[in-house]
């Protein structure tokens, strides 16, 4: 698969110093993209665990995220400095190789398949509370992430016994699958699931985006007068705040005629309406989730973009500068989640100044100001 350099090409001293500065910027980029992504996915892994007020559905799904991103960076990375730093060469054997790809493709359909679950559930928590809020408990969660890691396997298994075949790809410098052209190669079914998954993540997305604009259109008022029974007014010309305080316990004589069969609700915190608060939080925790989704179709784009075009043009010639910065974006992806969660996510920051306070900025102590 590797193209071999011409003898006179490579025994030139320009060649042989524009390679060692490539080498150089190579190892720097992925030495800090790693840098980031241990210290930023460790730092939010250990906040989510350590928080109980964090123990939620929605928190349950990015831990998982910051773990195989963790994984990712300390078992895949190091291989890949250690082909740069051995001249783009794999310096292991072939079944190191085969299990190192394998790592790579199952974390990169891992992201993909769990962020179409987590698209899911946000659509279920603003369409449909209720049902959300009583199915997605800590064995839902768990059920959803063990289902995420057998399809993971189960797309990434295959080309260990050489279906899709796992080879040192030396203008990526790095142990993945060996795109070749449709009729010589049958990694397509690999990259058009990849494909379908994460286009389908964004249709859930702008779903869920429609059915907020929907509810946002407001009726006009009808000036229909209310019903009254013991100053509990009820019907259409109503304006609810009586059936609402009946509904939540602060009601006073029989039930509205409109509310019979409805269970008043006690002062136990077991309400399950979707209030104003509630709704803003599912929101925001819906937008940083698809700020993630966004940003792994952004980082990975260019490199299945490349991938596409050597299987579907025989002998595509892609650009080796191009195909690097697609390489190296992908990499970028491991670091990008905890950045992305705690710019967009304002209860991680307060949560992450509570629990450790050497993340708070130093304040001068200020003197008591007296009277005389």
């Amino acid at each position: 698969m590797a193209n071999t350099s011409e003898l006179g090409e490579s025994s030139s001293p320009s060649f042989h110093n524009y390679a060692s500065a490539a080498s150089a910027v190579k190892l720097a980029s992925l030495g800090l993209i790693m840098g980031i992504s241990l210290l930023g996915n460790a730092s939010l892994s250990l906040l989510l665990l350590k928080d109980s007020s964090l123990h939620k559905a929605h928190y349950f799904f990015l831990l998982d995220l910051c773990l195989a991103d963790v994984v990712r960076s300390a078992v895949c990375f190091p291989f890949v400095m250690a082909s740069i730093s051995g001249g783009s060469a794999w310096p292991y054997s072939a079944l190191c190789c085969k299990l190192v790809a394998f790592m790579s493709v199952l974390f990169c359909f891992h992201v993909a398949f769990l962020l179409f679950c987590v698209s899911v559930t946000r659509y279920m928590a603003i369409a449909h509370h209720r049902f959300y809020y009583k199915r997605m408990n800590v064995c839902t969660c768990a059920a959803v992430i063990c289902k995420v890691w057998t399809l993971s396997v189960a797309m990434a298994f295959p080309p260990v016994f050489d279906v899709g075949t796992y080879k040192f790809i030396r203008e990526e410098e790095q142990c993945t699958f060996e795109h070749r052209y449709l009729k010589a190669n049958d990694t397509l079914g690999f990259m058009l699931m990849l494909a379908v998954i994460v286009g389908t993540t964004h249709v859930v997305y702008v779903k869920m985006l429609c059915f907020v604009y929907d509810h946002r259109k407001m009726k006009p008022a009808q000036l229909v007068p209310a019903i009254s029974q013991n100053w509990t007014f009820h019907g259409p010309g109503a304006t609810g705040q009586a059936a609402a305080n009946w509904i939540a316990g602060f009601g006073r004589g029989p039930t509205p005629p409109t509310l019979v069969g409805i269970r008043q609700a006690s002062h136990t915190g077991n309400r399950r309406l979707l209030v104003l608060d509630e709704f803003k939080m599912e929101k925001r925790i819906g937008k940083m989730y698809y700020i993630i989704s966004l940003t792994f179709l952004i980082l990975w784009a260019p490199y299945i973009s490349s991938c596409y075009l050597r299987i579907f043009v025989r002998g595509a010639p892609v650009p080796q500068l191009y195909l690097s910065a697609a390489v190296w974006m992908s990499f970028a992806q491991a670091g990008a989640n905890p950045i992305i969660s705690f710019l967009f996510n304002k209860e991680l920051r307060v949560r992450l100044r509570a629990c450790f306070p050497s993340c708070q900025g130093t304040q001068t102590p200020m003197e008591p100001y007296g009277v005389t």
